[in-house]
């Protein structure tokens, strides 16, 4: 269950006894190396008390849509966007009645409504209550929704608490963790290598002084987990962040846009994929002074140099790897994203409006549109984690259509 490694999963617990288990679960899912943000209904802290899954989660444990202090930051979004995964365990027959109506009454159907992650519901209730039309009905209709589909991990059959036996049990928490982590293991880049530069170049001024960028490099990182999580072998070119390197990915530490050219063209010819996602910077001082320059007169003027074009560079190659740039963008940002895509001869490229300030450099959530030849896919507003799932299996999709 390593794929869970770093993953974010909202675990919602409504009314009903198997509750007691969601204790067990947040526990497995915290040991596979997830991290765990409870959500409870009013009924379910009838059955279990928020300081036990508190303690267990290292979290606080949220309970109330109209949460003052939460709201004060629009909490109930926040958590919404902050999820990679959300789980009801157990969902009650009543919390599926209300799911399947649209409803968003407490915090947990809101946090459904509002979230774009995937939603797994566990159901677990008295077998007569499963078997009845209007849960069966309920099931089907969230079943066949076009869009935000739940998975629905069960129930088992057995023994229940009320002394029936039946269908209607919950999954034990082991097998749910299981299916949690198979939702990180998609496979679909398996045997391929891909390349990924991440985070800024700092160009020298002189021994202490640097020109630079705001980029964090969360964007490329959330790549190359995604990347990983894949299947694919992971390469990461990264310039200065203060970010760890992910998990059984190999990390090649640069500073400067020669440096980062370097060492991608030393491994570029093992790749299948390359996706850049550094902010290079453009332009790097013609002469770096060998000293500190000493602060004197009222001004100093740097003479600047183009720094090589390292996505360019890579997509002009004879046997080019499927070449994915990214286009980050104040105004205008399909066409300049287009004329990018053409110009340097890429497979895809990915645009963001970095005007805005809810988004982009430094932000842990993110919103792009994805290029590539007449044709373009959005991803909504939503985790750095999230979007860059969603920009790998555009490019598994592509891959598979032009090998």
């Amino acid at each position: 269950m390593s794929s869970l490694t770093n993953k974010r999963v909202l675990l919602g617990i409504t009314g009903g006894i198997a509750a007691y288990k969601s204790a067990e679960l947040v526990r497995a899912l915290k040991t596979a190396g997830a991290e765990v943000r409870v959500v409870m209904t009013s009924a379910a802290r009838e059955f279990i008390t928020p300081l036990t899954l508190q303690a267990l989660s290292g979290n606080p444990v949220h309970h109330s849509l109209l949460d003052p202090e939460a709201e004060a930051g629009m909490g109930h979004i926040e958590l919404a966007r902050w999820a990679d995964l959300m789980i009801i365990a157990p969902a009650s027959a009543d919390f599926i009645a209300r799911l399947a109506a649209g409803m968003g009454n407490d915090l947990l159907t809101t946090l459904c409504l509002a979230s774009n992650a995937p939603l797994a519901l566990a159901p677990a209730m008295n077998q007569a209550m499963w078997r009845d039309t209007a849960t069966q009905q309920n099931i089907q209709q969230l079943l066949s929704r076009s869009e935000k589909k739940p998975l629905i991990w069960g129930p088992a059959a057995g023994e229940q608490a009320c002394g029936d036996v039946g269908p209607g049990r919950m999954l034990e928490p082991l097998e749910l963790a299981r299916l949690a982590a198979e939702q990180f293991a998609s496979g679909a880049l398996a045997g391929k290598t891909l390349l990924i530069t991440a985070g800024p170049t700092r160009e020298a001024i002189d021994p202490v002084r640097y020109i630079s960028n705001h980029s964090s490099g969360k964007m490329g990182y959330a790549l190359a987990e995604a990347a990983r999580d894949a299947g694919a072998r992971v390469i990461l070119v990264s310039g200065p962040v203060n970010l760890p390197c992910p998990r059984a990915v190999e990390r090649i530490s640069v500073s400067s846009a020669d440096e980062m050219l370097a060492a991608v063209q030393a491994r570029i010819n093992d790749c299948q994929i390359m996706i850049g996602a550094a902010a290079v910077a453009d332009y790097k001082v013609a002469s770096v002074a060998g000293q500190k320059i000493k602060k004197s007169a009222d001004e100093m003027i740097l003479t600047l140099i183009k720094n090589p074009d390292i996505i360019a560079t890579v997509a002009a190659l004879p046997n080019k790897p499927f070449v994915v740039g990214f286009a980050a963008e104040t105004n205008d940002v399909e066409n300049y994203a287009r004329d990018k895509l053409k110009r340097k001869n890429l497979d895809m490229i990915v645009a963001n409006d970095v005007s805005r300030s809810d988004i982009g450099f430094n932000s842990d959530d993110n919103a792009v549109t994805l290029f590539w030849a007449e044709q373009q896919q959005a991803l909504p507003l939503a985790s750095k984690h999230q979007v860059a799932r969603g920009i790998i299996a555009a490019i598994a999709t592509r891959l598979q259509e032009k090998p």
